[in-house]
């Protein structure tokens, strides 16, 4: 047995254990919400000026593995932000078990708890990167990007536990498809761009000086705002034109989902900027494109739908026996 449990341990419990639908969704959700907890507290890493409370890594320090009551408040919070990734682990670490042991098995859910890990994973070793590079503005970006993948999968990961494995069917009709897609890539766009503003600003991650990214903080903020108006009333557009197609109520509430926080999330960024990026709001506004993000993939998810699919439960028929010749 012990031979089997190091072969192969996903098997192993897989075997002895099978979770409830509503497990494998928890534990789908679980990951999802570690995702934005991680975002949310490496914004407080930033925010804090906490980039380089830990001046190396994988170590805190050359002379500590974790942080010291010498490392001060800075230490702390960012030591405190590379131990989030064990309890991210540890939420994609169960959401990996439960989609592996469910009954009848999905491969998919599977797959994608292992792209959850290696996100995660990667995602790590660009942190290192970021404080060995101290805080290059570009490497602190990505970190941030790779971070949204993390939140784009465990989504993704999410919606597919609450719905089968059928094929997807449209639920509506091309030109809706097209637009939301659209959408989406204009929100990707949207949340790129931000990086660009964050990395032009004022909040660079430390209180030494730590280069910036090339551009003009106010040409750059304008753009932003810009193309953030070009995704509220495109995601407008699109929610008025469901209502007046009379879609199904799924697809209509996920638009109506979308639009409100952005509307929200635009008013958290322009009483940012009136206030010259103050850390709290900033933060609120980190969080606010985490869920901007999240409600523009489950309006993209949203518009098919994946049935169940049912095993058979007929037993195959065995073939009647041919009859016997008679002599005449």
């Amino acid at each position: 047995m012990l031979k089997e449990v190091v072969r192969n341990p996903l098997a192993f419990v897989a075997a002895r254990w099978t979770p409830r639908p509503e497990t494998v969704r928890r534990a789908a959700l679980a990951a999802l919400v570690m995702s934005v907890v991680i975002v949310v507290s490496g914004g407080a890493v930033r925010l804090t000026g906490s980039g380089l409370g830990c001046d190396t890594w994988p170590k805190c320090s050359d002379d500590s593995l974790v942080a010291t009551s010498e490392m001060g408040f800075h230490g702390a919070i960012e030591f405190g932000n590379r131990m989030m990734t064990y309890v991210v682990c540890a939420a994609v670490g169960w959401f990996i078990v439960a989609a592996r042991s469910a009954k009848p098995r999905r491969r998919s859910l599977t797959r994608l708890g292992w792209a959850q890990f290696w996100v995660v994973a990667s995602n790590g070793v660009i942190g290192g990167i970021t404080v060995l590079t101290e805080l290059n503005p570009f490497i602190v970006a990505g970190h941030f990007l790779a971070a949204t993948a993390l939140v784009t999968v465990t989504t993704l990961s999410w919606v597919r536990a609450r719905e089968g494995d059928g094929p997807p069917r449209p639920l509506v009709g091309p030109p809706v498809r097209r637009a939301v897609a659209a959408l989406t890539v204009l929100s990707a766009a949207l949340v790129v761009v931000g990086t660009a503003v964050t990395g032009s600003g004022k909040h660079a991650g430390d209180e030494s000086d730590i280069e910036r990214m090339p551009f003009d903080w106010e040409t750059i903020t304008r753009v932003h705002s810009a193309l953030a108006w070009v995704v509220v009333l495109g995601a407008l557009a699109i929610w008025l034109g469901l209502r007046m197609m009379d879609a199904p109520p799924a697809v209509l509430g996920r638009a109506r989902d979308l639009v409100l926080v952005l509307l929200a999330q635009g008013a958290i960024g322009y009483v940012q900027y009136a206030l010259d990026e103050p850390e709290l709001l900033v933060a609120f506004h980190l969080l606010g494109a985490t869920l901007v993000w999240i409600s523009v993939l489950r309006l993209l998810l949203a518009t098919r739908e994946r049935a169940e699919t049912e095993p058979s439960d007929e037993e195959p028929t065995a073939p009647e026996p041919a009859p016997l010749a008679t002599a005449s």
